[in-house]
């Protein structure tokens, strides 16, 4: 394998390190392998690249990646515009996959909500990652 054929082949994984703010200090051919060193922003977007490297090939023989956690990296960010029915339970469902996980939107809100019942209409809401 050389560079060229590394990169294609875990294209999408490189763009999820891309748009995840995953640091890549190396990204090399080493003994036929493709070498990927980094560091991600979280655990969840560790295990998000992890998950998309076995979505490409779940044996990653041809791959050696070593991603840590580096939680000074700042995680990207998503906003909502909060429609008429909304609640952050059901915008934690929509988005985060957990409508449990409203207290997340919450504290990520709390320079605009005061009350995680209390939502507007038209409020821009930062969605954590």
């Amino acid at each position: 394998m050389d560079l060229d054929q590394g990169k294609q082949k875990y294209a999408s994984v490189l763009d999820l390190i891309k748009k995840s703010n995953v640091r890549l200090d190396h990204l090399h051919v080493q003994d036929d392998k493709l070498v990927m060193q980094g560091a991600a922003p979280n655990d969840a977007i560790k295990n998000a690249v992890w998950n998309a490297i076995k979505a490409v090939d779940p044996t990653f023989s041809d791959l050696s990646a070593d991603i840590s956690v580096d939680s000074s990296l700042p995680a990207p960010t998503k906003t909502y515009t909060v429609k008429a029915g909304d609640t952050l339970s059901k915008i934690a469902g929509e988005l985060l996959g957990n409508s449990g996980d409203y207290m997340k939107i919450f504290e990520a809100n709390k320079d605009k909500l005061s009350d995680p019942n209390k939502i507007q209409v038209g409020q821009e809401l930062t969605i954590p990652s």
